[in-house]
């Protein structure tokens, strides 16, 4: 996985359309990825952010400075999560954990890195923790627009996705963040936005980085509006009780699986 040539492809395709917001649907580049039909999206609207290389290693983020093993994590997570999604026809992904500090935010974000390296599918993530916006922060981006803006402020959804120039990844995450959060997330209004993100394009994966369950009302809200839960827990420190509480909150037959963070093993017993 090599995040700079991925970054440098999409500056290609690019060329003088930085700084407006994401094209409509059709808004494609005309040439054929591989040979195939399938054609990648020209971000003509979107606001394009550049990313520092330094930061995103720093707190973890996919790189081609990464460590292999790591990578290889995400490419074996993104495999089970396809497989188990597209027989169903699920593309709207809800990722939490029981507590805070668990790897939910970075779980998201690599996992989305990982998804836009797929051969013909993009990936949106969503930050839909409207009392804490912080996957910006984690990779280094500048945002003064999120969620928030559009679920109190009407603005417009294609105003806030950012492009951080890796090609097929957009972001939404930014903005003031506010108390009444659950509310907001299970409102109709956030349930018409996650269908309009649906069927903008049939072959986007939506990713919403949402608050941990045993925290609050938040996710157990918003879990209506999603095909399916994925949950992050930490080696070491999630107890089973806390994991058996924050089950029994979501729907059982929307989740299709952990994800155990901070898993050390020994890469001696890998073999290729």
């Amino acid at each position: 996985m090599d995040l700079r040539k991925s970054i440098e492809k999409a500056k290609q395709m690019r060329g003088d359309t930085v700084g407006k917001t994401v094209g409509t649907p059709g808004n494609f580049t005309g040439a054929p990825v591989n040979g195939d039909n399938w054609m990648p999206p020209v971000y003509s609207r979107s606001k394009a952010v550049t990313l520092d290389a330094g930061h995103l290693l720093r707190n973890h983020v996919l790189t081609d400075s990464a460590n292999p093993d790591q990578i290889e994590s995400f490419k074996v997570l993104r495999a089970q999560i396809l497989h188990r999604t597209r027989e169903k026809g699920w593309r709207t992904i809800m990722i939490t954990s029981p507590y805070p500090g668990e790897g939910k935010s970075f779980t998201t974000i690599n996992l989305g890195i990982t998804f836009a390296m797929e051969f013909n599918q993009t990936v949106l993530m969503v930050d839909g923790d409207l009392r804490r916006q912080k996957m910006h922060q984690y990779m280094g981006i500048h945002s003064d627009a999120g969620l928030v803006d559009h679920l109190i402020d009407n603005r417009p959804l294609e105003e806030l996705i950012l492009w951080p120039e890796i090609e097929k990844l957009t972001l939404i995450s930014g903005s003031k963040c506010i108390r009444d959060s659950s509310e907001h997330l299970g409102s109709p209004k956030m349930k018409s936005m996650v269908e309009e993100m649906k069927v903008r394009y049939k072959d986007r994966y939506i990713l919403f980085d949402v608050p941990p369950i045993l925290t609050g009302a938040d996710t157990i809200a918003f879990a209506p509006y999603v095909d399916c839960i994925l949950m992050v827990v930490q080696a070491g420190r999630t107890g089973r009780q806390d994991i058996k509480k924050a089950l029994e909150l979501i729907p059982a037959e929307k989740f299709i699986g952990f994800v155990l963070n901070r898993y050390k093993y020994d890469n001696k017993t890998y073999y290729y």
